[in-house]
This record gives C-alpha cells, sequence and structure tokens, in this order.
C-alpha cells in the first residue's frame, strides 16, 4: 500500500472504531462525505484491498506494444545511430513510425540509450518587485570568503537585508555558518527594529529538514507539513513567516550584497589592518552606518513593518535552543553525556515521567522548564558506563576536563550547582550561569543546525 492508501486505512480504522465521525473523516482525506461513505462501504465488503485503484496492474488500453517498441529500438541502433530524441522522432515518421519525442524517449530510455545532446530548457526570470515597506520582508544568507585576504582566519559573514529598501538591518561574522549565528543575527534585528513579518532564505538544513525524511502518518493527520528545525521553531514563535528560495536567483538581493561587500567591506578590513574575529566585527559594525547611507533607497510606503515583541517577552527564553526530554524515575534528565537532576517544585515533590524542556541559552547556561516555569536542578552524579568512558579517554598524566556544573576542590568531586535563583520579593526565577566561558569552538551549538541531539 501506498502513503495515500495507508493514510486512508487509518482513517477508516478509526471512523469504524468510534473514536471519529464520518464527516471528519472526509475533511481529514479531503473528499466529499458522499465518496466517504462509498469508501466505508466498500472496506466493509472488501477489506482493505478496495482501497487500492481499480486499474492497478492493468495494462493502459493506449500502451505502445512490444513489436512497435522493438522496432524504434532497432532503428535508433542502427540506420538513425546517434540521432538526438526529438530528430530521431521526426525521421521515423518517414518509416511509417509518428511517435512524440517524450514517447521515443521513453522508450529508448528503457534499454539505456540516452540522447546524445542534452539541453537544458532556459528558464524564463522576472525581477521582482520590491516589499513596499520596510520590515515586511527581510533575505538573510550567509557568505563564506577569505575576508582577511590571508591575515586571519576564513570567516562566514551572515547578513540579513531588507527588500524593501536595500539597508542591512544588522550583520556578523562567524567561524563557520552556523543556527547560533542567524539566532544572534534575529535577536539583534528583533531588539532593534522588532520582529520582520518575513524571512526569506535558502534551503540549508538550518532553516528546514530533509525532504527525504518524509513526515509519518500520524503528523500528516496532525496536519504537519514539516519537521521546523531549532530556527524554524524560533520563527514560529516570533510569528515570523518562513519563506524558502528555490534558487539563487530568487534571492538575488542579498547575493548581490555579498559581492559588494566582498569588494568594499574586504577593503575596509584590509585598511583597518584586522585579523581576528573579534577585530572584524568591529569593523563590520562601523561599516554597517556608511553601507546603509550609501546603497539604501526609499520604501514605496512610509513607515515600518517591523512589529513590537509582546509585553513580557524574554529574549533568553526564546532565543536559545530548546529539546524534549522525559523526566526519569529518579527525577533526572539525560541530557547529552550528563545528568540533571530535577530540585522539588512549589506544590509538587517529583516529576517523574512528565515531559519537560531543556534550553540551551546563548550566554553558555542551561535551564530546565515545564509549562513555562523555570524548574531548580543541580548536577546528578555521572553513571558508572559514563565515568568509565571518561576515565579511558583521558591519556596518562592528563587533567580530567570538567563539565559546567563540575568543580575542583582537592580532588574532582561532582558540585552541586542550582542554576534557579528565586527572588523571594517578586517570587521570579532566573537562570544562573553554568560557565562565565565562552561556548567552545567544539560546542553543540556550532555543530547542529537542527532540533535533533
Amino acid at each position: 500500500m501506498n502513503r495515500k492508501e495507508q493514510r486512508r486505512l487509518l482513517v477508516l480504522n478509526r471512523v469504524i472504531g468510534g473514536p471519529m465521525t464520518g464527516g471528519e473523516g472526509a475533511e481529514l482525506l479531503g473528499v466529499s462525505i458522499r465518496h466517504f461513505r462509498r469508501l466505508l462501504a466498500a472496506y466493509r465488503e472488501e477489506g482493505a484491498a478496495a482501497l487500492a485503484h481499480g486499474n492497478r496492474g492493468r495494462k493502459p488500453a493506449h500502451a505502445l506494444g512490444e513489436e512497435l517498441k522493438g522496432r524504434v529500438v532497432e532503428l535508433a541502433k542502427g540506420r538513425y545511430g546517434g540521432l538526438n530524441h526529438q530528430h530521431l522522432s521526426e525521421e521515423l515518421v518517414g518509416e511509417g513510425i509518428e511517435l512524440s519525442r517524450g514517447s521515443v524517449r521513453r522508450i529508448l530510455l528503457e534499454v539505456g540509450m540516452v540522447s546524445p545532446r542534452t539541453r537544458r530548457s532556459p528558464k524564463h526570470r522576472s525581477r521582482r518587485q520590491r516589499a513596499p515597506q520596510e520590515g515586511m520582508l527581510v533575505q538573510i544568507d550567509g557568505s563564506p570568503h577569505d575576508w582577511l585576504e590571508g591575515r586571519g582566519p576564513r570567516l562566514d559573514l551572515i547578513a540579513g537585508i531588507d527588500d524593501a529598501t536595500g539597508k542591512m538591518p544588522y550583520a556578523l561574522f562567524r567561524l563557520t555558518e552556523d543556527a547560533q549565528g542567524y539566532f544572534s543575527l534575529l535577536e539583534e534585528i528583533v531588539a532593534t527594529y522588532g520582529r520582520p513579518m518575513a524571512l526569506y532564505h535558502d534551503r540549508h538544513e538550518i532553516f528546514r529538514h530533509n525532504a527525504k525524511q518524509p513526515l509519518s502518518v500520524e503528523e500528516e493527520l496532525a496536519g504537519k507539513q514539516d519537521r521546523p528545525t531549532q530556527f524554524g521553531r524560533l520563527l514560529e514563535e516570533l510569528g515570523i513567516v518562513s519563506i524558502a528560495a528555490r534558487s539563487p536567483q530568487a534571492k538575488g538581493r542579498v547575493e548581490r550584497l555579498f559581492g559588494t561587500l566582498q569588494d568594499r567591506l574586504v577593503s575596509k578590513l584590509r585598511l583597518a589592518g584586522a585579523s581576528s574575529l573579534v577585530e572584524a566585527n568591529r569593523v563590520l559594525h562601523d561599516y554597517l552606518p556608511q553601507f546603509n547611507e550609501r546603497f539604501g533607497v526609499p520604501a514605496e510606503v512610509e513607515g515600518f513593518a517591523y512589529r513590537p515583541v509582546e509585553e513580557g517577552f524574554r529574549a533568553e527564553r526564546v532565543f536559545c535552543f530548546k529539546y524534549e526530554r522525559k523526566v526519569g524515575a529518579d527525577n533526572t534528565v539525560r541530557f547529552g553525556e550528563h545528568r540533571l537532576q530535577l530540585m522539588p517544585g512549589r506544590g509538587r515533590g517529583s516529576f517523574a515521567g512528565k515531559a519537560v524542556e531543556v534550553q540551551e541559552r546563548m550566554d553558555g547556561s542551561i535551564a530546565v522548564c515545564r509549562h513555562g516555569e523555570v524548574l531548580g536542578f543541580k548536577a546528578a552524579p555521572g553513571e558508572a558506563p559514563v565515568l568509565r568512558t571518561r576515565k579511558r579517554r583521558r591519556t596518562p598524566g592528563e587533567e580530567r576536563t570538567l563539565w559546567p556544573g563540575e568543580k575542583a576542590q582537592g580532588r574532582a568531586e561532582l558540585v552541586a550547582v542550582v542554576v534557579e535563583a528565586v527572588d523571594k520579593r517578586a517570587g521570579s526565577a532566573e537562570t544562573v550561569h553554568l560557565s562565565t566561558a565562552r561556548p567552545a569552538p567544539n560546542h553543540p551549538w556550532r555543530r547542529y543546525s537542527t532540533n535533533q541531539r
């Protein structure tokens, strides 16, 4: 059974079982109630075989005969060898065989004969009108380039450009194009201007999952169109429309932006003597106002389409990486190779079996939340298999690397670090840093671009 038939079978079983009505089933399958009743009656009488199309396995009445196909192949290999499919279809008319180019092509491809000359059909392209108002559409992309001209590491510029005005609301250099860079880009845009109405981007895995991994039948029934990535989840929470371009030409404005910057910005970096990531970002931020003044154009409609954030908005709880976890029977949450021990909450002594959300904040801290409430936790003692693995990884004389939440006092012992500080006057909960150090180059943010861990 194909996916369509599997979906119909699942819906019909639910209607027969009772949880779903016929009207709801027809709406889910996108058919009329009369057709749904016919499907249901046939299914009750014939079973799952009734869901297959009646013509399955039958040879079409207009199918070409095997003798005719053999004649075409014989002529293509012999007298008319070397002709492309279009030319061959024209020459076959003189042999009394009138077939379209498509039919000739299918016959020859079945026996492994490809056209000796291939030609890409031209695509009609036209210049798209700009968005009428600033903030309606922002194009974002990354550009790997030798921005420092050998004076420092090879960097990746992550930038956004407003479609209406051609101005750059923000840009930053990163060591590589990663999800954290796009998080930082959007966070600065939202903090400075507000939430844009839509973002236009390519089909990088940071923005969308691999289309070769289709949704399950249950996810389709739930109305899901795609599995959102971490960045896709962020756009949903901010109410920003995500638009994926199907070609580089479709997002030509940001592509031309990088062409300009690879000329002018490279010169600015060279004149400033920038040779590191920090120095490059400093020069870039000083250059943004100059670029917008020089290349910005007035929008067709005055004003801003950027939307302010809602009251009580807390950026650190939105601009972070979120992972769903289930609490174990011992009130611990597995996060990577570590275990987080949840502390008793207000009015609840145990969270065993409940679903919680682990947040990796942009400042390097970790928080555990449930229904919007930040839960207190401490580092749980390591399990024996994990400790043995860590022991095997250390070379003789090598110091054991402590993860955030561990502290060396005499011997390297685990110290409970609670990452929830309760303000007794306001009754609020804030996240405390697990580490004051910046994220390391091998931090998960720099490796992962989806919400899978």
